[in-house]
């Protein structure tokens, strides 16, 4: 009889201890938060090639080249650049983003997410496009929001942002025969007392 109650006991403790591994291989994990946002056509004359001003994120550089769009963008205290590579479909852009931490390096240098822009235009005369949208860390598609003004008559550089990693100083390629495209600002004198 002992012995019965012994193996019914390690029988139990076996089930209850092989469930959990035998669930772990299942792919029943959400893949990330989506945004429920549809896309409908561009607004007459729109383009998604621009240059965008959000106040938390800087200027935003986007290119379009066919269905493909890349995008860079550097914070305002240019302490951090970060890029976007996605596709659009009319008036909805849903892409993949890297943030890079200017002078940081190691695991916690970068963040990435996903993210969408849907693009806007209001009502009326004389108005100024903008993009709406948010950014998710991980597979999450939404987060923060990110709302940005499209400005007029400026085109974007791509080269003029970013670096090519951690070791950059400043966003700059310095320690590499890879150098960055883009104009140096020209020196200017400090400012007289």
């Amino acid at each position: 009889m002992r012995i019965l109650r012994r193996l019914a006991t390690v029988a139990i403790v076996g089930a209850l201890c092989a469930a959990p591994l035998a669930t772990a291989g299942c792919s029943n994990t959400p893949s990330g938060k989506s945004a429920k946002v549809q896309s409908g056509d561009m607004p007459e004359g729109a383009e998604w090639t621009g240059v965008y001003y959000s106040e938390l994120y800087g200027y935003l550089h986007v290119v379009q080249d066919g269905n493909a769009v890349s995008g860079k963008w550097l914070r305002p205290v240019k302490d951090r650049w970060g890029e976007i590579h996605g596709s659009a479909t009319g008036d909805v852009i849903r892409f993949s983003w890297t943030e890079h931490t200017i002078g940081a390096v190691g695991p916690k240098s970068a963040r990435s997410g996903k993210g969408y822009f849907k693009y806007k235009r209001p009502k009326g005369d004389n108005v100024d496009d903008s993009i709406v949208g948010e950014i998710g860390v991980g597979n999450d598609e939404v987060g923060e929001p990110w709302d940005a003004v499209k400005q007029r008559n400026v085109q974007p550089d791509l080269g003029s942002i970013g670096g090519t990693g951690a070791t950059d100083v400043g966003g700059g390629d310095w320690d590499s025969e890879n150098k960055e495209k883009g104009t140096p600002e020209p020196p200017q004198e400090p400012p007289k007392p």
